[in-house]
């Protein structure tokens, strides 16, 4: 009996690890070096990009599979961006790499023009492959926006503001559709079931603030 409550113990603190705080300390360029220009901490943990001459998205020190991440975020007029995970530098033919990965998409749905196609470029889809909900809350440009995903056994589940807005298994034909429909159809490698995170870089400022992740079992 004490063997078998001492080993569920040790199940329920496989479960209940407390979640990690991200900084840029937990971050690196695309060639491992400390994050580049236009990346700043601001009173409060807050994560600044200000897009400037050699700025770039940034990549994690650490890789995830199954995992539950969760951060506010605040755009500027027109803005995009994004976080990304199950990240990998995935190599062409010709031996080019590139990283490349799932991503949560953070875009101005009204004004900027990826973000006005709707579909799968608008925020909180599973950006170029599953849409997000078509009664997601959205706060209005300058306000804070709180997303979660949750990744777990294949599975994908992005929330914004409380509410889910997009789901779907990656072992599911749902999936493969969408795959094959996607610019990364010929990407060989794509989404691995693990990777990196990234905090992308697309040219607009974006704010960050009290990014967790917490590894599930």
């Amino acid at each position: 009996m004490k063997t078998l409550l001492l080993a569920l113990l040790a199940v329920g603190t496989a479960y209940a690890a407390d979640p990690v705080k991200l900084t840029l300390e937990d971050f690196t360029d695309a060639n491992g070096g400390k994050p580049g220009a236009g990346w700043t901490t601001e009173e409060g943990g807050v994560i600044r990009l200000t897009p400037t001459k050699g700025s770039s998205f940034l990549i994690s020190k650490k890789e995830y599979a199954s995992f539950e991440m969760e951060w506010n975020w605040k755009l500027a007029d027109a803005g995009n961006n994004g976080i990304k995970y199950w990240v990998a530098n995935i190599k062409d033919a010709k031996g080019k790499g590139e990283w490349l990965g799932v991503e949560y998409q953070m875009i101005d749905d009204d004004k900027h023009p990826d973000g006005k196609r709707g579909g799968s470029h608008n925020s909180g889809s599973v950006y170029d492959l599953i849409d997000s909900a078509k009664d997601k809350v959205l706060k209005p440009i300058g306000e804070w926006n709180h997303s979660r995903v949750v990744v777990k056994d294949g599975k994908i589940e992005h929330f914004l503001n409380g509410k889910l807005c997009a789901s779907v298994d990656t072992k599911s034909d749902e999936w493969k559709a969408a795959f094959a429909k996607s610019k990364f159809a010929k990407k060989v490698g794509f989404a691995p079931g693990k990777g990196k995170l990234m905090l992308t870089e697309h040219g607009d400022p974006c704010w960050f603030k009290n990014l967790t992740i917490k590894e599930l079992e």
